[in-house]
């Protein structure tokens, strides 16, 4: 069984929690996209996890983790990730974290790139989370990078390191009249952060071929959602990666590979990390008590997220640009404070009613929530664990969600911890 778990929406929908709980029914887990610019939260028998690079498969030792060739890999962060989860009690060894030769490093000049140009653009920034990830991005398809293979050849990476810095200057202290990039200083990062990690890497479509043709189950991870997709997303306000599942065997280093199934994240309501358009954002009292009683703010940033009401065009059109097979609905529990539940049924764009997702930035800009009402349910769920058991009020809601994306909803989560979801037959 080959699946992939993504977000149908502006990314923070809930994937890890979902991910640590699918993964005891898959041999191995695969990050396909992306590098450390986005956070899973994992609750389980270690408390409380934020994943940025690794995948949420991790935490459980029967599980093979792979970072895939369509990753940007930050090795400082990495080797802080790993460290914090070994005094944790988590195993992590060659054969529990697989990392792929073809993957790209994020170089420290990235996030120093990143950091530049926001602030550059000032009130017109990006809303970047600084780490360097449209750089490493941009600079790979300019063939002007290092990936992690090249830490096996130490002989010749002394050369290729010297050729970019002397290039990168370029734009580091000539454009941006920033202090030049050091061969020497880069050399001791590689050293210090990527030499630890040699014994993980390994060509990971070898290995991932061989564990299809075993017959092993391989679950996908992708990072963020459809509409921060780079190509289907609110462009220019997107990732700079595909975070659609389509990508996933691609990413992940099978392109020959053929998805089984497709289960898109969705939240019972709508939050959103960074600028761009949002349209079906709350405000005022509405907004602040729906974000303190999500809890929502950012597990890479801890930036304070934007909220508003279930976006039903836009989980439609990410329902659909990620081709899900299903929907696993994230935290309902928190909806239990609210005597009316707000759902963003349309836009108004330019005094019409529009009920398709937009393409043009101009139009998502200009777009205004149309909202409608649902009786709430007003009581606490976290111990329901079948669907029969949640009040009539939450079943209707569930029943909406569905026919309005147009996808079968199989699995609900009541509470962070993980076993508390229903998984509906």
């Amino acid at each position: 069984m080959l699946t992939s778990i993504v977000g149908t929406n502006w990314g923070d929908e809930g994937k890890g929690r979902m991910v640590d709980l699918l993964s005891e029914s898959y041999d191995v887990v695969v990050r396909y996209q992306g590098g450390n610019n986005a956070g899973h939260t994992v609750v389980n028998e270690y408390g409380k996890t934020v994943l940025n690079l690794l995948p949420s498969g991790i935490l459980r030792s029967g599980t093979a983790n792979v970072l895939g060739p369509g990753m940007v890999v930050d090795l400082e962060h990495l080797s802080r990730e790993t460290q914090s989860l070994k005094k944790r009690g988590v195993e992590i060894t060659p054969e529990h974290l697989i990392l792929s030769s073809r993957a790209t490093i994020c170089l420290p000049y990235h996030r120093l790139l990143d950091v530049l140009e926001e602030e550059r653009l000032g009130s017109k920034k990006f809303g970047s989370t600084r780490r360097g990830i449209s750089p490493v991005y941009a600079d790979k398809y300019m063939k002007k990078t290092l990936r992690l293979g090249d830490l096996l050849y130490p002989s010749s990476l002394r050369e290729k390191v010297e050729d970019l810095v002397e290039w990168k200057n370029l734009t580091v202290e000539k454009g941006y009249g920033a202090a030049p990039i050091k061969a020497d200083e880069l050399m001791d990062w590689l050293t210090a952060y990527g030499m630890p990690f040699v014994s993980f890497i390994k060509d990971t479509s070898l290995y991932l071929q061989e564990a299809i043709r075993a017959g092993k189950s391989i679950l996908f991870e992708a990072q963020l959602g459809a509409l921060r997709d780079i190509d289907y997303g609110i462009y220019p306000y997107t990732s700079a990666s595909s975070t659609l599942a389509s990508y996933a065997p691609l990413g992940a280093g099978v392109p020959f590979a053929r998805l089984d199934q497709v289960i898109g994240i969705t939240k019972a309501y709508s939050s959103c990390v960074g600028e761009g358009p949002f349209p079906c954002e709350l405000f005022g009292e509405e907004g602040t008590k729906l974000r303190e009683a999500g809890a929502e703010y950012g597990a890479a940033t801890g930036r304070p997220r934007r909220v508003g009401g279930f976006d039903v065009v836009a989980s439609r059109y990410g329902t659909w640009m990620q081709g899900c097979t299903a929907i696993a609905l994230t935290k309902l529990d928190v909806l239990s404070y609210l005597d009316k539940i707000p759902v963003c049924v349309a836009y108004e764009i330019m005094g019409m009613r529009c009920e398709r997702f937009p393409t043009s930035i101009d139009d998502l800009m200009a777009a205004k929530p149309i909202y409608e009402y649902l009786p709430g349910f007003h009581c606490d769920i976290r111990h329901c664990r079948t669907i029969e058991e949640l009040p009539k009020e939450a079943i209707d809601y569930i029943h909406f969600i569905e026919a309005a994306v147009g996808c079968p909803i199989r699995y609900i989560s009541v509470g962070a911890g993980r076993e508390e979801f229903i998984r509906v037959p």
